[in-house]
C-alpha cells in the first residue's frame, strides 16, 4: 500500500512539474508579447494580460507542492546542529501533523464553497473583454492544498526523500 501511495505521489509530482513548466512558458511568452505590443506597436491586449496573470497564479500556487517534494522549502533550524541525528525526522513529522495537514486541510475545506459558487456561475474575468475561465484558476488552490498534504506524507514515507 505504501509503494502504491508513493507511486501515485510521484506521478502527481511529474504532473505538477509539467503544469508548472507549461505555466512558466506561457507566462514568459505572454509577458514578452505584452511588452512587444505595448512598446513596439503602442497597443494592448486585455486577454493576453489576463493569460499572464492566470499563468503566474498557477505557477505560484503549484510551486508549493513541487518545492516541498524536493526539500526546497525554507527551514529555520537554529538548534539542529546540536541535537541528535533523528531530530530532523521528528521535526518533519511534527511539522506535518501540526502545520501542513491542518493548515492546508483548512484551506481546502474553507475554499470549497467559494469554488463551488465560482463553478456554478462560470466566473469570468473582471475586465471587459477579458479572458474567461477564472473558475478554472480558482480550482488550483484546493488542488495545491491537497497536493501539499499528499507530498508531505510522501516525503515522510519515502526514505530517499528524507535525507535532503
Amino acid at each position: 500500500m505504501r509503494h502504491g501511495f508513493l507511486r501515485i505521489c510521484r506521478w502527481l509530482d511529474r504532473l505538477t512539474t509539467w503544469i508548472c513548466a507549461s505555466a512558466c512558458a506561457v507566462l514568459t511568452g505572454a509577458v514578452l508579447a505584452i511588452v512587444i505590443l505595448r512598446f513596439g506597436f503602442d497597443t494592448g491586449f486585455v486577454k493576453l494580460q489576463n493569460l499572464a496573470g492566470y499563468s503566474f497564479a498557477v505557477l505560484l500556487i503549484l510551486s508549493l507542492p513541487y518545492c516541498l517534494r524536493r526539500g526546497g522549502h525554507v527551514r529555520v533550524e537554529v538548534l539542529s546542529e546540536r541535537l541528535p541525528a533523528g531530530y530532523g525526522r521528528v521535526a518533519d513529522w511534527v511539522a506535518l501533523a501540526l502545520f501542513i495537514v491542518p493548515v492546508f486541510g483548512l484551506l481546502v475545506w474553507a475554499w470549497l464553497p467559494d469554488l463551488a459558487y465560482s463553478w456554478r456561475i462560470r466566473e469570468g474575468a473582471i475586465e471587459t473583454g477579458g479572458l474567461g475561465g477564472i473558475f478554472l484558476i480558482k480550482s488550483m488552490l484546493p488542488l495545491a492544498g491537497a497536493l501539499m498534504i499528499l507530498q508531505g506524507l510522501a516525503v515522510l514515507l519515502d526514505p530517499r526523500l528524507t535525507d535532503q
